[in-house]
């Protein structure tokens, strides 16, 4: 092994693992406020990032669930038939598409995640709080454009697209409120019916 193979090696272990320390320690950040935040509604961090991914995708296969909730497929699959027996989800097959079996939020589990986004509190989010003084710096918080070119690489442009359409939507479908994250249509049926 020549200097430059070595030096590659040295690189790529060291390149690893400083993206598996800085992930490990973001993960163990955002897992212990996601557990905080949803432990209220009875609900976990797979069946809640379930809820979410259906919700955004308007009905999804399973294996859209596992790909873009980056869980295997039975876990999809087995979280998803809680949810189901909780009356929250519903599986159906589409007439389109008879090999896959897709999931939709029912009316209660549209209602559960809204009420879970109402009562999220930036202020107990660490991962959030640790980003303030960027965006005091910069205006802006991060982009993550590196982040994201590594991500399309491993996982694909659907990967992407699905999550651009779904932070789009999410965008679209949701505004501020009395300090609460309200659905834009629930917030417009207010203001008409006053």
């Amino acid at each position: 092994m020549d200097q430059h193979d070595q030096d590659s090696v040295k690189q790529s272990i060291m390149y690893s693992h400083k993206i598996a320390q800085l992930s490990k320690a973001l993960w163990k950040s955002i897992e212990k406020d996601w557990q905080a935040w949803i432990k209220p509604f009875d609900l976990n961090i797979n069946e809640h990032h379930i809820l979410w991914i259906a919700y955004h995708l308007e009905g999804a296969s399973v294996s859209d669930i596992a790909k873009f909730g980056v869980m295997h497929v039975s876990t999809a699959f087995n979280f998803s038939k809680k949810l189901e027996e909780r009356g929250l989800l519903t599986f159906s097959k589409r007439h389109t598409d008879k090999r896959n079996t897709y999931v939709y939020l029912t009316p209660e589990g549209e209602n559960l995640l809204l009420e879970t986004f109402e009562h999220y509190n930036p202020q107990t989010y660490a991962i959030y709080e640790g980003s303030l003084p960027i965006k005091e710096l910069y205006g802006k918080f991060p982009e993550f454009a590196e982040l994201m070119s590594i991500v399309k690489h491993l996982y694909g442009p659907d990967f992407i697209r699905i999550f651009e359409t779904s932070m789009n939507k999410f965008e679209e479908d949701f505004t501020v409120s009395n300090d609460k994250l309200v659905p834009v249509q629930k917030n417009n049926q207010k203001a008409s019916s006053s």
